[in-house]
């Protein structure tokens, strides 16, 4: 499914064509990275997202789970959020560290979490930092997260396209 210049809806990677990289320093951190990413979850589709006039992207991504069972991966997150405030990690440019920050919550599905993320700058590149806003919000048997990236400024996912897409999948769900 295309829209004009836009990018299709995608599956993740199967596994063994995954990158992987070794748990980050805090164990609590990990897990609030597993259920952000979908690991555990049935099904896990992407999309990307494109603004024009900014480069640096965003995208959702979409996670189901079996009856039950988002309902008690939302609440895993939520406690990890409760502690996890910074991460050491090797990731596609190397070793990085995360300072995570909580933000107010949209009043949007079930329950809904919204942090950011932000990694020092590289000192082999004059970029600025790193800065990743995150909203994770359940709605029934799925969580979805969504996500916009920054370098060197501050970056939020639109807020009418978080409650549009909500709602698409509220009303798919009742479906």
């Amino acid at each position: 499914m295309y829209e004009k210049n836009g990018v299709p809806v995608q599956d993740p990677l199967p596994k063994k064509d995954q990158r992987s990289f070794p748990p980050v320093s805090d164990p609590t951190c990990q897990t609030m990275l597993d259920i952000r990413d979908g690991e555990g979850a049935s099904t896990v589709v992407l999309q990307v997202f494109n603004w024009k006039g900014d480069i640096w992207g965003g995208g959702s991504m979409l996670a189901s789970y079996e009856d039950g069972k988002a309902q008690q991966v939302f609440a895993q997150l939520k406690q990890a959020l409760g502690s996890c405030r910074s991460y050491e990690g090797t990731g596609w440019v190397g070793k990085f560290k995360s300072t995570l920050t909580m933000e107010q919550a949209p009043d949007v599905g079930d329950e809904a979490v919204r942090f950011r993320e932000t990694n020092p700058p590289r000192p082999d590149a004059d970029l600025g930092e790193r800065n990743e806003q995150y909203t994770v919000v359940r709605t029934g048997n799925a969580i979805v997260t969504f996500h916009k990236l920054n370098i060197g400024g501050s970056a939020s996912f639109p807020a009418d396209l978080v409650n549009r897409q909500v709602e698409r999948l509220q009303n798919a769900q009742r479906s």
